[in-house]
């Protein structure tokens, strides 16, 4: 067995700060044997990141509180609290918060992109970064911007 089981309570896991919110890491590619990494997101209202896809994971997210609209490839779909949205690899995606603060869950199957939040925090302590920084972070963890970025990221 590359894992051992455990429980995380409410409220309880790594914070990553990102400025405008933050990440709480409930499981990494250490805790679970590479199967899947989950983090948990609190993002205010309009938050959203550009347009992107995975090149090494699937992803998913479970929608806890308030309301995200997703873009998945060509469509668009208004995901309130109890959706569940899967993004297999490789397929064109991004969200916005809706008019409330939101709360979700992403899962990445392998597990992966914790590193990308972590080098994301990194570079949002320093006094400004630049878009292409932002694109190189992406592209260190297999992800790829391809559309243009959202009015309210980082």
């Amino acid at each position: 067995m590359d894992s051992e089981p455990y429980v995380l309570g409410p409220g309880e896991g790594r914070v990553i700060d990102l400025g405008d919110f933050g990440v709480t890491v409930k499981a990494n590619r250490e805790d679970t044997g590479g199967v899947v990494s989950v983090i948990e997101n609190e993002e205010p209202p309009g938050f959203g990141p550009p347009i992107h896809l995975h090149h090494d994971c699937a992803e998913a997210f479970y929608v806890l509180e308030g309301e995200y609209v997703m873009s998945l490839e060509d469509r668009e779909f208004v995901c309130p609290a109890g959706s569940f949205i899967f993004i297999p690899q490789g397929v064109r995606h991004g969200f916005r918060v809706g008019d409330v603060a939101s709360r979700k869950l992403n899962l990445y199957f392998p597990a992966s992109m914790i590193g990308y939040f972590d080098d994301l925090a990194q570079a949002l302590r320093r006094e400004s970064v630049t878009e292409g920084e932002l694109a190189g972070i992406a592209e260190a963890h297999r992800m790829e911007i391809v559309g243009p970025p959202s009015e309210r990221y980082v």
